[in-house]
């Protein structure tokens, strides 16, 4: 059925669709309420030819979709029409709520197609799109979110922008409706084209502005850390954990400038902070508490009411501050949320391909957190009357309920306090209720799932390969190691063409990488080199280092582009520093090239970390809370890398001096254990301070070294011990008392 509002489709594009839909097959069952009495689509557009999960929901719209690229542009070009830009992703609540008021509406349809060339992207495989259209949206609102619409001259300037209307005026109390807007934006660009230009012009400019830090000419010094912890203990919430008001996100990037701190100050009171609010978030509604994994964000300050899609790049991120904390603290409870989370991922998550799946979206059934909710009724009949008072009491259950009469299932006791109201000692009741959650975890399997977006995005799983590959090491697994080398292995034979990496896997690889995907992948693959020496990951990193330089390194103020130079089509390069639920690119590679500098000891490394903190040195001299990564960053940069050597002979068991460095907190430098051919081989060429080290008296012998100078080799564990428990002091931070 022809798209209402749109003109016929050129016959091959008609033609390509139909085949595109023909090979979905007889069991295919399309997203749209348009269909006929054999569940046939009515209407299909060119979305259908796409791969992203995101961009095929909307394929069978009665809009006339365009992806992004220059034929949409060149349309609007030839037509004298606007472009109406949508921007979201799979697992967006908002997303499927204008959608279904508004795209699948025939009506606001007729309207799009008559009068716009509309566009749809998906933000996960185009974060260098959706960055500059951000940007202009939260110049004119202040704010900014998703669905993001914006309205685009034909050559990709923007003149409106917002984030999700509603369907028409009255609906939801708005004023005015997406029905309406269409019919004013359309009228501006074609009655009031200076108008349009003026605005067009002015957002161009405040895209330029926010896209383009301006450097500092002095390196930020090192008080700016104690500022941000001071910073960051006003904002803590001692009731609940965390920073801030609802709503709540568990943005890793904060905990892990402060583990860092902590690691260079030992002041109890900053592990604290971190502590307390990791303990509150694995007690809260936002992690599920029977299938494992973390929910995107709380909506409330208690950590009780998540947003209920689970996205990888947050899970990846959770698990090494689980370690780190671990580390820290010594607290097990963070060592096996940091497995249970790991197991989610591993059982849920995990591709055929070796590599893992992006996200699960908030909705099931029509309705946000369907999946992962309860009545007390439910529980009772599942469990019986040895199981249930048990998960009752310990998940919080009532009849009222906690969300919508139903019951996210939360912890809102300790655990002893918990099994002495059972009359259970602890480790009855942990058992019980293991018995009890894999019950409750086998009956919500038969549920209708929420939606898998099954796209293999780099970057979330080279984060995802670090966190595996530090896993691997700290808790003693090598089957995490094994997972990270599989996943890797995949990246490297999928997502690799002439020499260059690509973003997004689904059936093809697809899209120019961005810079997070570089710095990510470098990142890991120093991850992997950590935990195995082998120097072929050390040979990777670099390489990739060397593309990064190339194609992303604006060498006039020594910052990383989030788009490479030659991607086309794109108003203006984005240079991020501000780490928001991701850490920043920018923040990432001046960490990579502080640790290739401790580990090559090139001084170029250095300089490029340097230039980079230089060209933050604003924001990061005004408060930081904006660029927690970055900051980290800064922290290692005025730290004294601890270069660990660790020569183990052939049938020698390092274990006991690996458990020393496990069981210290993580600082700047690195660890490896090698073999002595090691230390005359490959690896010391690209290593220097391995270069010459031997087994003492034929044993297990480990080597302190600060910037190639080191102390005396050591056989004992207990003297590396105490060598790694006096660490250099951070400089002249000061941090308030009391703190939090």
């Amino acid at each position: 059925m022809k798209l209402p509002g749109a003109p016929d489709l050129p016959e091959t594009v008609a033609s390509d669709l139909a085949a595109a839909l023909a090979a979905k097959g007889p069991s295919f069952e399309p997203r749209t309420h348009h269909q006929d009495e054999r569940g046939r689509p009515h209407f299909t557009n060119r979305l259908i030819l796409e791969t992203s999960p995101y961009l095929l929901q909307h394929a069978h719209n009665p809009v006339n979709w365009y992806p992004w690229g220059d034929e949409a542009f060149e349309e609007a070009a030839r037509l004298s029409r606007p472009v109406l830009l949508s921007i979201g992703y799979s697992t967006c609540h908002w997303c499927h709520v204008m959608e279904e008021e508004s795209f699948e509406d025939l009506a606001i349809a007729e309207a799009m197609n008559a009068h716009f060339i509309p566009i749809k992207v998906d933000r996960e495989e185009r974060p260098d799109v959706d960055a500059i259209y951000m940007s202009a949206v939260q110049a004119m609102t202040g704010g900014g979110g998703w669905p993001m619409t914006v309205a685009l001259t034909p050559d990709r300037r923007p003149y409106f922008g917002g984030t999700y209307f509603p369907p028409r005026a009255g609906a939801r109390g708005a004023r005015v409706g997406f029905v309406e807007l269409l019919a004013r934006l359309s009228e501006v660009f074609q009655s009031e084209p200076e108008l349009v230009e003026g605005n067009a012009a002015t957002l161009s400019a405040a895209i330029k502005e926010a896209m383009t830090p301006v450097p500092h000419p002095a390196l930020p010094s090192i008080e700016v850390i104690g500022e941000a912890v001071t910073a960051l203990a006003r904002r803590f919430d001692p009731h609940f954990g965390g920073f801030g008001s609802a709503p709540k996100f568990p943005r890793p990037a904060v905990f892990d400038l402060l583990l860092r701190v902590h690691a260079r100050t030992g002041d109890p009171r900053v592990l604290d902070l971190v502590t307390r609010s990791l303990h509150a978030i694995n007690r809260g509604g936002i992690h599920d508490q029977i299938g494992g994994g973390i929910h995107r964000y709380s909506t409330d300050e208690r950590w009780l009411v998540p947003h209920f899609e689970k996205m990888l790049y947050d899970n990846a991120q959770l698990v090494v501050s689980l370690l780190d904390t671990f580390r820290a603290s010594g607290d097990r409870e963070f060592s096996a949320w940091a497995h249970e989370t790991l197991a989610y991922v591993e059982r849920e998550m995990l591709a055929p391909e070796g590599a893992f799946w992006s996200a699960t979206d908030a909705d099931s059934e029509g309705e946000e957190g369907t999946f992962f909710v309860w009545t007390k009724a439910e529980i009772e009949s599942l469990l019986g009357p040895e199981l249930a008072p048990i998960a009752i009491r310990s998940y919080g259950v009532t009849d009222r309920g906690n969300f919508e009469r139903r019951n996210i299932l939360h912890r809102p006791e300790e655990d002893a306090a918990t099994a002495a109201a059972l009359g259970l000692d602890v480790e009855r009741w942990r058992s019980k209720l293991q018995e009890a959650a894999q019950i409750l975890y086998r009956a919500r399997k038969l549920r209708p799932p929420p939606f898998l977006d099954d796209k293999i995005l780099l970057e979330w799983n080279a984060q995802l390969i670090s966190a595996l590959a530090q896993a691997s090491f700290v808790l003693e697994e090598p089957r995490y190691l094994a997972l990270a080398q599989q996943a890797d292995d995949f990246l490297a034979r999928a997502l690799v063409r002439d020499g260059r990496l690509l973003r997004a896997y689904r059936q093809t690889a697809r899209h120019p990488a961005v810079l997070e995907d570089y710095v990510f992948l470098i990142a890991a693959q120093l991850d992997l080199f950590e935990v195995t020496a082998r120097v072929d990951y050390l040979e990777r990193a670099l390489s990739l280092h060397a593309s990064l330089e190339t194609y992303y390194l604006d060498p006039r103020d020594g910052l990383f582009t989030g788009a490479a130079k030659d991607v086309p089509g794109l108003l203006c390069p984005e240079k991020s520093g501000y780490d928001g639920a991701q850490p920043a690119g920018n923040s990432i590679a001046a960490l990579n090239a502080l640790r290739l500098e401790a580990l090559t000891g090139q001084e170029k490394y250095r300089s490029i970390a340097e230039r980079i903190l230089r060209g933050f040195g604003s924001s990061l001299g005004s408060g930081a809370l904006g660029s927690p990564k970055l900051m980290t960053a800064l922290e290692a940069y005025y730290d004294e890398p601890t270069e660990i050597v660790i020569i183990t002979p052939a049938g020698a068991d390092p274990k006991p001096m690996l458990d020393v460095v496990r069981r210290a907190p993580k600082v700047t430098g690195y660890c490896l254990a090698i073999e002595p051919g090691a230390a005359q081989g490959a690896l010391a060429v690209r290593v220097p301070a391995v270069a010459g080290k031997t087994a003492q008296g034929g044993r297990v012998t480990a080597y302190l070294c600060h910037r190639g100078t080191c102390l005396l080799p050591t056989t004992d564990p207990a003297e590396l011990a105490l060598s790694l428990s006096k660490r250099k002091p951070l400089g002249p931070l000061v941090i308030p008392r009391p703190l939090g």
